[in-house]
């Protein structure tokens, strides 16, 4: 047993000392291979780097699509949402002429963007207003712009920006439907949009804005436009029909929706439009998107049902027209909050708005006797006030972190103080907007007249205007 106990120990240091002997050989292989390392090394690192360009392009075309798409869902929100929208509202001698003027600004305020508009919101680096590096688009291209939008061609960010631009004069019509010229709108709607909404869109979302929410000077949370969207809009259509003043008839005389069908429809593409209007303001098809996307839809069903509660609880019945006036407060209260407020919030915002306006509809337009005919200012001028006062209320770093990682966005947070920035912002709104539009109404006054004759009123501003009628009915 003790010899075989020795032989096997004896194979042992042998098989130990083959395997020693082979591993040199091994050794020495790898040090002569060595030299070809550098080569996989750099082979390794071409095909990471092309990996990251490949993600990145990924991604970039991502991007691309979606923000094309929120960028037709916009346009679509204005013609033909609102222009239907607007339209059904009106007396039928009057359909055309208000449909018109929505589609008379989709051509006027892309002309104008591409002139100077784009550069005056989007260029140099002013609290203020822009500069006019960009004018003429001058190097707007398929380079993306890091100041605003580091994923996507700065060709894609200014034509979505741009379909901003188109529906927030054409909401203003709404006041002053039925009685203003149509060369008057046309002059006074170019000089506001270069007076008015250029410099508070360059101050809310320009690159050193005084109200940006990155560096701004009061940083005002507005995701998606609701200064200077709503705000600005829905003021300077009060101040045009306090200027313009009554309808005819009004309030005396009955002046109902002419088709509530065309109404409905209308409101119905806002909704859907909404969804590019806010959702489409990550500037990325990301999960912001998502969360903005799911509190838009939110607030809009939550404002139907608190509108058209308020009325039944007023008028024993809900109506068609109250439950989409409320779906469009709704979603005009949202948008600010859209990329900073979850599900339950969204749900609050859009419930009190719809209440609010309700009353500014029906009670305080009653009580102070103004003509705002188709409601401009009660659902956008206090929807957006409400909106964005809200917005600072409700909004949260777990949603949004743009002030940085970790760091309190709104009230739910416990930054209190945000809702002091909110204020600022509303009120340089609402003073542009008072001021500008007064001034303006003014000149163009001056110029070309901003009502029509009484007998054209009666008549009708589609063939007064326009020379043609909405419906032929003998044919």
């Amino acid at each position: 047993m003790k010899c075989v106990g020795w032989k096997c120990s004896f194979s042992l240091v042998l098989v130990l000392g083959a395997i020693l002997l082979t591993a040199v050989p091994l050794s020495a292989q790898q040090t002569s291979a060595s030299p070809a390392t550098p080569g996989i090394s750099k082979a390794l690192n071409e095909k990471l780097t092309q990996l990251d360009k490949d993600v990145k392009a990924a991604q970039s075309a991502g991007d691309n699509a979606w923000m094309l798409v929120s960028a037709a869902l916009v346009l679509m929100m204005t013609g033909p949402g609102l222009a239907l929208f607007y339209g059904g509202l009106v007396r039928r001698k009057n359909t055309l002429a208000i449909m018109m003027q929505s589609f008379a600004l989709m051509a006027l305020i892309t002309v104008l963007w591409a002139l100077v508009g784009y550069s005056l919101c989007f260029g140099g680096g002013g609290p203020v207003i822009g500069s006019f590096e960009h004018a003429f688009l001058k190097g707007v291209g398929a380079d993306p712009n890091p100041d605003y939008a580091g994923t996507i061609p700065q060709a894609t960010f200014m034509v979505y920006q741009l379909m901003f631009a188109i529906i927030t004069p054409a909401l203003i019509t709404g006041a002053t439907a039925e009685r203003m010229k149509f060369s008057g709108t046309v002059l006074f709607l170019t000089l506001w949009f270069l007076v008015v909404y250029a410099p508070l869109a360059h101050m809310v979302w320009g690159k050193g804005g005084l109200l940006n929410a990155v560096g701004g000077r009061f940083p005002c949370l507005d995701f998606a436009g609701g200064t200077v969207v709503h705000i600005s809009s829905g003021v300077s259509a009060l101040v045009c029909a306090l200027y313009l003043g009554k309808r005819t008839g009004y309030p005396k005389q009955p002046m109902p929706p002419h088709s509530l069908v065309l109404s409905f429809i209308g409101a119905c593409l806002l909704w859907v439009g909404w969804f590019g209007f806010n959702a489409g303001s990550a500037l990325s098809a990301s999960s912001l998107a998502t969360s903005a996307f799911v509190a838009t839809h939110f607030a809009a069903a939550a404002a139907a049902l608190g509108w058209s509660a308020a009325e039944w609880l007023k008028n024993g019945r809900a109506s068609a027209l109250g439950a989409i006036s409320g779906a469009v407060a709704g979603l005009v209260a949202i948008t600010p909050a859209s990329g900073f407020v979850g599900p339950m919030p969204a749900l609050a915002i859009g419930l009190i708005a719809g209440v609010v306006c309700y009353l500014m509809v029906t009670k305080v337009k009653a009580i102070f006797g103004y003509d705002d005919a188709l409601d401009a200012f009660g659902v956008h001028g206090a929807g957006g006030t409400i909106g964005a006062l809200l917005t600072g209320v409700f909004a949260q770093q777990v949603i949004n972190p743009i002030f940085g990682a970790g760091k309190d966005v709104g009230g739910l947070d416990g930054h209190w103080g945000q809702i002091g920035n909110q204020l600022v912002g509303v009120l340089i709104a609402w003073v542009f907007a008072l001021v500008g539009t007064i001034v303006l109404l003014k000149i163009t006054d001056m110029i070309t007249g901003v009502r029509v004759p009484e007998e054209h009123e009666i008549e009708g501003l589609d063939i007064t205007q326009h020379g043609e009628e909405a419906y032929n009915l003998e044919s």
